[in-house]
């Protein structure tokens, strides 16, 4: 299980676009979003630069994996 701190996420369309783009993902089996903590929690064996990769690509600034 990866945690990575997100900033910008204010929204459901936030999450949903966050969430959309890391479960597009090899090894991803799901991404939880938590607007309130500013987190997203990804479960399965997915690469970790993917990850931050792809949130970044959505839009949004990864300050460090929880």
């Amino acid at each position: 299980m990866l945690k990575f701190k997100v900033d910008g996420m204010t929204c459901g369309h936030c999450a949903q676009t966050v969430t959309k783009a890391v479960e597009a993902l090899p090894r991803v089996e799901r991404a939880v979003v938590d607007l309130k903590a500013g987190e997203v929690t990804v479960q399965g064996d997915a690469d970790e630069g993917a990850v931050r990769q792809a949130i970044e690509d959505a839009g949004y600034d990864v300050r460090n994996a929880a």
